[in-house]
């Protein structure tokens, strides 16, 4: 594939929980080429990095909360990163303080240009994925989303998670053509709006990859047309299938879907 395609590993949190090793060799079987962290099971960043290197994966990215990136942390999470070789540090959702208001989501948005500026430094970049309430109007009936892209400088990653946006009402397509070049990371995550109802709107998630009503062609075109995309990142969180059978699935089809279109 022309673009590299990792796993978040959330999708197999359990399973990695118990056997980190083992779970990294199946990913690089099924034909992975890395894995974004959410957590690190407990071991330290140099066993993950020989974890990786044995399994022949790399380290595309991770999942950081935004304690991690202010003040004297910083400089931990910098060589934690440098030791597992990921220059992403992907902030995947903040407290109310930072996006209570259309007000504290412009003050976090410079915020975020001020971490990018440090990380800069060291070879790294900052960014934020959504869930869906980015895309719920603030009190000014701004959208969040475009309060904090409409604010930060391009250095910030616009990773964007294409099933937590469609659930709250967002586009992937209108925003990855909105902000041309920011995700460099998408997180392909499949969901159907005909499944989820307001008495479980998550039922959604449950197909896999091109069995779900995503437009996946157009997706992938714009993503690589307009989005500036450098990894895509599959996450898988339901139930229809086992976690390790699922990313697998989703691999596959993906797979078929970039031959369809000689990606």
């Amino acid at each position: 594939m022309a673009i590299p395609v990792g796993v978040q590993l959330y999708s197999v949190r359990h399973e990695a929980a118990k056997d980190l090793p083992g779970v990294l060799a199946r990913i690089k079987a099924i034909g992975y080429d890395g894995v974004e962290f959410a957590g690190y099971y407990d071991h330290p960043a140099p066993a993950l990095r020989r974890m990786l290197d044995d399994a022949g994966l790399v380290c595309c990215g991770t999942h950081t909360g935004l304690d991690a990136l202010l003040g004297d942390q910083l400089e931990r999470t910098v060589e934690l990163h440098q030791t597992i070789g990921a220059t992403r540090a992907i902030v995947p959702g903040m407290a109310a303080e930072y996006t209570a208001s259309a007000a504290a989501w412009r003050r976090t948005a410079g915020l975020f240009n001020e971490i990018a500026a440090r990380l800069a430094e060291h070879g790294m970049e900052t960014g934020y994925h959504n869930h869906h309430t980015e895309f719920t109007p603030t009190d000014t009936g701004e959208l969040p989303w475009d309060i904090f892209f409409g604010n930060t400088v391009p250095a910030v990653i616009m990773q964007f998670d294409t099933g937590n946006a469609w659930l709250g009402g967002g586009d992937a397509l209108t925003f990855l053509r909105k902000y041309p070049g920011r995700a460099r990371s998408v997180h392909l995550k499949p969901f159907s709006p005909s499944l989820a109802t307001p008495a479980s709107p998550h039922a959604g998630f449950r197909p896999a990859i091109g069995e779900d009503e995503t437009p996946w062609p157009e997706l992938l075109r714009t993503c690589e047309t307009r989005g500036g995309v450098q990894w895509y990142v599959v996450e898988y969180e339901s139930d229809k299938y086992p976690p390790m059978q699922a990313i697998e699935i989703c691999w596959r089809n993906l797979r078929q879907i970039m031959a369809r279109q000689g990606g």
